[in-house]
Order: C-alpha cells, then sequence, then structure tokens
C-alpha cells in the first residue's frame, strides 16, 4: 500500500478486490498506442505542450488563439455559444466547432507533430445548448425511472445529437450521491442510493461512448462522456462547493463508488469537484486525486477540472495553480484567464516548479484519450458522418424515447380515484408552466440557467404539457389563472420550481414558495372540481398544503421537451405509473424527522398508494416576513427582468444578460460563484436598459424612500459621459443621474456600493418605474455583482443624494 495512504489509514469501506474491478481491460495494440503516445511528446515543444493542458471557452478565443497556442482541449460554458450568441442555431456551431479544428491542425514548423484539439460541452439532458434538440428527462427523473436500457439509449441519442455540431465531449454523466436536496444541483443526480447512481451512470457512459471492446466504441456517432465531480459533490448539507465533513473511509464508500464501474466500462475522462472533503479543496488533493483515483481505482484517463475551480485551492488563483497539476489534474479549465495561466505554467515548467516528467504525464494522458478516441483519423468536424445531419437533432425517434423517459419517470403520491382520466372527459389544464417548456426543462436549456427570456417558439418540434394532453383529449382547455366558462370535470393543476442551474439553486429550506399552484387546487376543491396535481421541480419538495388539497398528485420533475409523456400515464389508463422515488420526500420544510415518503415510494393503478396521513400545513420558512428588496440582478436577472444593448437605432437583447454589441460587450464573471456577476466594456456610445414588469415596484408605491443599490467595480475610469436614466410605466425617459463623477473616482479602489434614491430616477411615482437605462458616451470597463431595488435608505431627496 502507498506510504501515504497507510499513514492515514485510509483502508476504504469498498475492498481492494471492488477496486480492482475499475481496472479498464487491457486493450490490444496498448504498447503500440504507449510507443506513439512517448513519440509524440518527444517531438512536441515545451510550449504546445503546456498548451495541450489548458481549456479555454470559445468566449475568450478565436481562430488565431487556437493557430498561435494549440490548446488541447476547448470547451462552451453555459451563457456561451458561437458569436457570443447562446441562441445560435446548430449549423453556427458546427461552423466553430469546423473552424476551431482548422485553426488548431495547420502545419507546424520544424516537423512538429499536429495534434487535433477537442470540444466539450454540458450535455447534460440532451445536446441542450442547441436549439431543436431533443431535451431528455434530468437525471432525477431517471433515477425514478429506474431503467438503465432507457438511459443507454438515451445517451446514445444525445451522442448523435452532439456529433451532428462536430462537438466531441460531453460533460456528463454526474454520478452524484445527493444527500441533502436544498443543493442547486440535485436534479443532476440519480438518487440518494449509491446503488442506483451507479447503475445509472454505466448505462449513460455506455449510451455515450458506446460499450467497451465493441467495434463502435468511439466511433464518430459516438462522444467522450466525463464523470463527474469526483468526488463526494453531493455530500456538502446542499451547499454548492460546498464541504463534505466525516469519516473518510465512509465518505470514500458512498461517495465514491459509482465511479468503480463507470470507469470498467471505459470512461475516459473525470472531472474534478469544485468541493472539498473535510477541508481541503478535491483540486488541490493529490491522496485522491492521484493515489485513489490512478492508484486505487485504476482510472488512465483524462483528469479534467471544473470552471476556475483551480483558483479555490490556497495559494492559487485562476491564473496560476501549479499545486493542482502537481496534485494529478490534467486539463484545467480556466474559461477567461488562460493566457495568463499558460505563461504561469510555461514558467513554472521552466523554472523546475513543475517537473517535466509530471507535464509529459499530463500530456500523455490527454493523448492518449485522443488516440482512443481516433481523433487523429477523424477528418475535420464537418466532414465526419453525423455533421450537418440536422435532420437527427430532436428526430422523431430520439423524441420518442424522451416521451418513453418522461412516462416512466412520473411518481405518483396520492390518488383519490381521479386518475386515470377517461380521454371523452371535459379537462381543464391550469397554471402558468402548463404550457411552458422552459420550465418543464429546467436549467440547462439553451441557456446555462434555462427559462428567463424563453419562450416556447425556442423549441421547435416540441410538446408542452398542456400540448400533449389537448393530443390526448379533445375536450381540453388551457386556463392558465384557472378561470373557465363551461365547468370542467377535472382540473390538471401545472405547477412548481422557476428554472435555476448550480449555486443559484440552492435553498435554505425545502419548501415550494410559489404559491401559484396551491390557490389553485384550493380555488378547484372549493367549487368541487377534482383535481390533478402535476409538481415540476428539480428535487423533491414540501408541499404538504398541495397534497392535502389535490385529489391526485403527480412529481413529474424536469421532464423536457417531450410533455406528451406526462400525457400518456395520466389520460386513458393504457400507461401505468412505474415510477418510484429515487430520493426520500420531506414531511417538514427543514427535512427534519421522518420523511413523508421513502425512497422506491411510488403508487400506480394496479397497486393504488394507502391515503395520506394528516399533513402539517405550517412552514416557518413560509412565515418569515419579506424584505421588500427586488433583486434585479443577484446571480441571475429576476424573473421577467429583460436586458438589452441599445446603440443608435440598434438594440440587441440579451439571453441570460450576457451578449455584444457593436461597441458594449457583456460578459460572465466570477465574483463569489461562476459567473455570478457581469463584466460590461464599453469601446463607445452605447446604452444598457434593464426593464421589469412594473408590478415589482408595488412594495415602493407611495413609499417615502426607497434606493437602486449598485454593486460594482471600475477597471477602466469613464472616458465620457455616464447617466443612468429611470424608465416610466410609459416607456418614457424619467429622471436622470451623472454618475461619471462618482464611477471616475472609483476607478481602481476595488468593489464599491452606490445608493441612488429612487426620487433621482423616478420623481414622485417609484411605483411606476419600469427599468432603468445606463447611457455610457465613451469607453468604460467595470464589473457589476449585484442590482438591488430596497425599501429605506439614508438620502430621500435626489439633492442630497451621494452616490
Amino acid at each position: 500500500m502507498n506510504r501515504q495512504w497507510a499513514h492515514r489509514g485510509l483502508i476504504c469501506g469498498l475492498s481492494l478486490a471492488a477496486m480492482a474491478m475499475g481496472m479498464p481491460a487491457a486493450a490490444q495494440g496498448q504498447d503500440a498506442q504507449a510507443q506513439r503516445v512517448a513519440d509524440l511528446i518527444a517531438h512536441m515543444s515545451v510550449e504546445h505542450k503546456v498548451a495541450q493542458l489548458i481549456e479555454p471557452d470559445i468566449g475568450s478565443i478565436t481562430p488565431e488563439d487556437m493557430r498561435r497556442y494549440r490548446f488541447g482541449t476547448i470547451l462552451n460554458g453555459g451563457n456561451s455559444g458561437p458569436g457570443g450568441n447562446d441562441k445560435a442555431l446548430a449549423p453556427a456551431w458546427l461552423a466553430l466547432a469546423d473552424t476551431m479544428y482548422r485553426a488548431g491542425t495547420e502545419p507546424l514548423p520544424n516537423g512538429e507533430p499536429v495534434i487535433p484539439p477537442f470540444w466539450g460541452t454540458d450535455a447534460v439532458h440532451g445536446h441542450n445548448n442547441i436549439i431543436g434538440a431533443t431535451l431528455f428527462p434530468h437525471n432525477i427523473a431517471l433515477g425514478a425511472a429506474r431503467d438503465p436500457a432507457l438511459v443507454q439509449r438515451i445517451g446514445a441519442a444525445t451522442a448523435e445529437e452532439i456529433a451532428v455540431t462536430g462537438i466531441d465531449w460531453a460533460f456528463a454523466p454526474t454520478l452524484a450521491v445527493v444527500k441533502d436536496t436544498r443543493w442547486g444541483r440535485s436534479y443532476e443526480s440519480f438518487s440518494e442510493d449509491p446503488a442506483i447512481v451507479a447503475r445509472m451512470g454505466v448505462a449513460e457512459v455506455e449510451g455515450l461512448q458506446g460499450k467497451l471492446g465493441a467495434k463502435d466504441f468511439l466511433n464518430q456517432r459516438h462522444v467522450l462522456a466525463s464523470i463527474k465531480h469526483f468526488f463526494a459533490d453531493g455530500g456538502t448539507g446542499g451547499v454548492d462547493q460546498g464541504d463534505t465533513r466525516g469519516d473518510l473511509n465512509t465518505i470514500i464508500a458512498t461517495h465514491a463508488a459509482a465511479y468503480i464501474p463507470a470507469i470498467k466500462a471505459g470512461a475516459q475522462t473525470v472531472m474534478a469537484s469544485f468541493s472539498s472533503i473535510n477541508g481541503e479543496k478535491m483540486h488541490g488533493n493529490k491522496a485522491l486525486l492521484t493515489d485513489l483515483l490512478r492508484g486505487k481505482m485504476g482510472f488512465d484517463g483524462l483528469l479534467v477540472g471544473d470552471w476556475n475551480a483551480h483558483g479555490q485551492v490556497p495559494g492559487c488563483s485562476n491564473s496560476d495553480c501549479p499545486k493542482s497539476l502537481l496534485a494529478g489534474l490534467d486539463v484545467f479549465m480556466v474559461p477567461n484567464d488562460w493566457r495568463a495561466l499558460y505563461d504561469n505554467l510555461l514558467r513554472e515548467v521552466r523554472d523546475g516548479t513543475i517537473p517535466m516528467a509530471r507535464l509529459d504525464e499530463a500530456v500523455g494522458r490527454v493523448l492518449r484519450v485522443k488516440l482512443r478516441d481516433g481523433l487523429f483519423e477523424k477528418p475535420a468536424p464537418a466532414q465526419r458522418e453525423l455533421a450537418g445531419k440536422w435532420e437527427l437533432l430532436g428526430s422523431p425517434e430520439h423524441r420518442a424515447v424522451a416521451r418513453e423517459a418522461v412516462a416512466k419517470s412520473l411518481v405518483l403520491l396520492k390518488n383519490n380515484g381521479v386518475l386515470p382520466i377517461k380521454s371523452s372527459a371535459r379537462i381543464l389544464v391550469a397554471g402558468h408552466a402548463a404550457d411552458n417548456i422552459a420550465q418543464a426543462a429546467g436549467g440547462w436549456t439553451i441557456t446555462w440557467q434555462g427559462g428567463g427570456d424563453l419562450t416556447n417558439a425556442d423549441f421547435p418540434g416540441a410538446t408542452s404539457i398542456y400540448g400533449g394532453i389537448a393530443k390526448a383529449a379533445a375536450q381540453t382547455t388551457l386556463s392558465a389563472d384557472g378561470s373557465y366558462a363551461a365547468r370542467p370535470d377535472v382540473a390538471i393543476v401545472v405547477f412548481g420550481e422557476q428554472p435555476y442551474a448550480e449555486f443559484v439553486g440552492d435553498r435554505p429550506d425545502h419548501a415550494l414558495h410559489d404559491e401559484e399552484g396551491l390557490k389553485l387546487l384550493r380555488k378547484f376543491k372549493a367549487a368541487h372540481i377534482p383535481t390533478v396535481a402535476v409538481l415540476l421541480s428539480g428535487r423533491p419538495l414540501w408541499v404538504n398544503r398541495e397534497l392535502d388539497a389535490a385529489d391526485a398528485f403527480v412529481a413529474a420533475w424536469l421532464p423536457g421537451s417531450e410533455g406528451a409523456g406526462v400525457a400518456d400515464v395520466l389520460v386513458g389508463g393504457k400507461t401505468d405509473f412505474t415510477g418510484r422515488l429515487p430520493f426520500h420526500w420531506p414531511a417538514t420544510c427543514d427535512d427534519s424527522g421522518k420523511p413523508l415518503f421513502g425512497v422506491n415510494y411510488g403508487g400506480s393503478y394496479r397497486h393504488p398508494a394507502p391515503r395520506l396521513p394528516v399533513l402539517g400545513q405550517t412552514c416557518a420558512a413560509l412565515n418569515a416576513s419579506a424584505s421588500g428588496t427586488f433583486e434585479v440582478f443577484h446571480k441571475r436577472l429576476a424573473a421577467g427582468v429583460d436586458a438589452s444593448i441599445r446603440e443608435g437605432d440598434d438594440e440587441t437583447l440579451l439571453h441570460g444578460f450576457v451578449g455584444a454589441g457593436k461597441q458594449l460587450k457583456i460578459m460572465g464573471f466570477d465574483y463569489s460563484a461562476q459567473e455570478d456577476a457581469r463584466e460590461l466594456v464599453w469601446q463607445g456610445p452605447a446604452d444598457l436598459r434593464l426593464s421589469w414588469p412594473v408590478a415589482n415596484m408595488k412594495p415602493f408605491a407611495g413609499a417615502a424612500s426607497g434606493e437602486v443599490v449598485l454593486r460594482y467595480t471600475i477597471d477602466q475610469a469613464p472616458g465620457g459621459p455616464v447617466t443612468l436614466s429611470g424608465i416610466a410605466q410609459s416607456g418614457a425617459a424619467g429622471a436622470r443621474v451623472d454618475l461619471a463623477p462618482t464611477l471616475r473616482a472609483a476607478a481602481g479602489r476595488g468593489w464599491q456600493t452606490a445608493h441612488i434614491p429612487l426620487v433621482c430616477l423616478a420623481g414622485n411615482a417609484p411605483g411606476d418605474l419600469a427599468g432603468v437605462d445606463l447611457g455610457v458616451g465613451a469607453p468604460l470597463g467595470m464589473k457589476i455583482a449585484t442590482i438591488e431595488v430596497r425599501p429605506g435608505g439614508a438620502n430621500t431627496s435626489c439633492s442630497e443624494a451621494k452616490f
């Protein structure tokens, strides 16, 4: 046993025999492959070796950068797209993949070998960045379906749709074993049961890559998988990028177990976790990244970092972290700071901080995976087997698989005889989520956070839940607010969480705070209309009040683009419920005590669930008084807030609050977490406009005071006028504030907070403020962390204000 392991007493709950199962089968020609890797390394320059370890974002590099540096890999972050447009259509993605590949494979001088690059993308429930792609249910739903063969077919369909756009690598599947579903990434997990996670994880790896040893393994119809996030990301107590604490043997036995069969199945890449174990950041933990993953589990593929996570290692920054490489990381995911990291790594190799042997080892792992992937033999992306076969994106065959997955994932929690619904019944479908495909798909859908300004028009070929029910029952009416002219036989109320991804979805409690569904269910109950509740959520939630008010209750998770799968089970009765809970269901909003439903719970038509006990109706989190603060931008734009760039007569809408006009570019920036802030760079005159429904200002109507609070830092002092104007409900410009002196004084002084009284922007009618316009007349560089409208404030008049 390795001395370090013996010293720490790390005798895992996993046996050495089980560990040995993780050793990949010896491939034919392994010696020849090793010799080819050695030959390539022997003829590569140090500069190009270092470049193999750098993974920048497509939003921060150009083809010329690729031609010069020869990055080993690139990625598109959740807010990135070709030309800065995360709504770019599929042909633009293929064109960029081809352009980057060709720039990275131009001949090099002196006979140095050309190493093709590959591109990684977060395809976590289908090729979810691409408009028109099939959106499968998120992993939590697949854990409820409990069908590995189905998951394998989903992986294979996803791989084909990725290959259509010329991309090589899916950052999936997630093997997190989530123990606290307040975590915003809970829906990326298959279950709280490690055995379920292991079975589903293997199935998805084999679907994406093909089966190890088969003729089609990693052929042009498949893509590389990445098992993530190694490891224990699901044990942090519901906190994103948090710390899993406890006995290390127990942590390994629970949270690392699923990696063993996935490695055995041939997973070629592993992504390290943002999180820590017992206070030590995973991106700097050699005992786990090298001794456990490599030594004990036998993983010999590529270990990639997560988004700037190396910068969180003590003593490191985004642009300098030899400790991560020495701990065992092979590729740095460094979206924007790649140039400085490249320069620092090159210097550290030359001065001996990073031994040449360690550099060659990391490069060798990258090359080994590229050889196994056939990357050296594959043509450029646009010439590959499936490239440009747009009919495969959202094909009927793939959508049929997704529809089957939706039907199999539904979990019946309650049924007092109202289900199944006869297809001849008069059905009223209520709730704003009923005809909202973006809400049914959740986060990681076209944009990183999903939702926002996405409409059903952004999902060509998809079917909403209402759309599916309307096809199954001729007498179906949609009424978001629950109103009706003719009395229905039954009402289906669709409601739940708004989309979110990663830390944005972290919650302090388990309660569903949106009461739209509850109000509708109670309205129909008072009218003696039978009701079916359909909950859309990325996790189990405390919904005791809704469970009590409904005659039937269905956990539908985040079903994706094929809402007809819901109708397949609810209407007609030909398809029964088979889904079972992958996580326990909380009995209280703080999840204390015995769960309301345990893992594996789920009723059906054949085996009705027992009647529910009397449910507690109170939740302290729901009784907490609201602060009255309107968070215009906090990690993401608030629901209903639109952002745009205005340059003369031109207006550019900003999806996800990122994008570019001719004079203004807005990018994601890491303030306290990944892309939770925005960097704005003006080259010339341009306005940034934020607008919102005037109803958001209702708490401020008639208020004696209130203020807009801006948290910002100035990178480049303004070279001209900077004004902040209010926008009245009518759309007319309101009062205007000169911010140039304040911003000039703040340049180079770090993060600042500006307090701008509402009276300065809206006069005596703050309740009519429908937005603000930041007008800039000359070059300016700034970053914004938060924008809020708060009650109170020190200044009650604009003349007294000091910003």
